[in-house]
């Protein structure tokens, strides 16, 4: 591995990790291909799993031999690791490192939507959800409830934004996605999919309505937490479906709906 000693916080060879924003990493570190971070042991080893390329590491000194030496075993010679005192990085990237590993990792080429749901029987859709924490969490139970593949409008947040990456636990590298077209339910359509857009309107159909489970291929279409799905998504669906509530809450976080909603209407073998 090649080691490198970072002793300012100016040095432009560390930029990915402190200086760049998001939407630099995805369009500026590469012209053929933008950057992410990931962050901890777990997820960067995840990522490595599903064969993401990682470009550079910045890790303390201690984790070279420590947390950050499996991962290290797993990369290329000539890796470039940076490295500094606890108190530098923190200076470096604004807050004290999860567990002291950073990566820095290529973009893969984006997938089309039939590409990913070539397969699929049930994916869901995030349509202008611009929260960081949300996006992580949906994938996550995504991955866990066995969700197929999820679809991403470019009205939402980045699924590979560095909070987004570590509140998924890593599950953004687990799930097929990629980013909606304008027409996205027409597409979903073609692919042979009913779409099912979770809103609060007046005619909607309970989430347990045997219907729902029964389409073989079925796309569930979350969003926003402020405001929820377009007036237009939500007429173009073939479905509107609610999750009855109780004690007069009126609805569920995003995150938490999409949950409920993959488990409620996951295929049943």
């Amino acid at each position: 591995m090649n080691i490198i000693e970072i002793v300012d916080l100016d040095d432009e060879r560390v930029s990915a990790y402190a200086s760049l924003t998001e939407a630099q990493l995805r369009n500026r570190l590469h012209q053929d291909a933008g950057v992410f971070i990931a962050e901890s042991p777990k997820v960067i080893g995840v990522a490595l799993d599903a064969g993401y390329e990682p470009l550079s590491m910045l890790c303390e000194r201690r984790h070279i031999e420590g947390d950050a030496a499996p991962l290290l075993s797993r990369c290329s010679d000539n890796l470039e690791v940076y490295t500094g005192s606890r108190e530098l990085l923190a200076g470096l990237t604004g807050y004290k490192l999860t567990r002291g590993v950073l990566c820095a990792m290529r973009r893969p080429r984006p997938k089309t939507l039939e590409e990913v749901c070539r397969d699929a029987r049930r994916v869901v859709v995030i349509d202008g959800v611009v929260d960081t924490t949300n996006i992580g969490a949906i994938f996550r139970s995504a991955a866990a409830l066995g969700t197929d593949a999820v679809i991403v409008t470019t009205t939402s947040c980045d699924p590979l934004n560095r909070r987004a990456v570590r509140v998924s636990m890593g599950s953004v590298f687990l799930v097929p996605w990629t980013w909606a077209g304008e027409d996205y339910q027409q597409e979903l359509r073609n692919l042979g999919f009913k779409t099912a857009a979770l809103a609060l309107t007046d005619n909607t159909v309970s989430i347990d309505d045997p219907r729902l489970a029964a389409e073989p291929r079925l796309a569930m279409i979350m969003g926003t937490e402020g405001d929820g799905l377009p007036q237009t998504t939500i007429d173009c669906a073939d479905y509107t479906v609610k999750i009855p509530m109780s004690h007069t809450v009126d609805s569920l976080n995003v995150a938490a709906a999409a949950a409920v909603a993959m488990w409620e209407l996951r295929v049943r073998v």
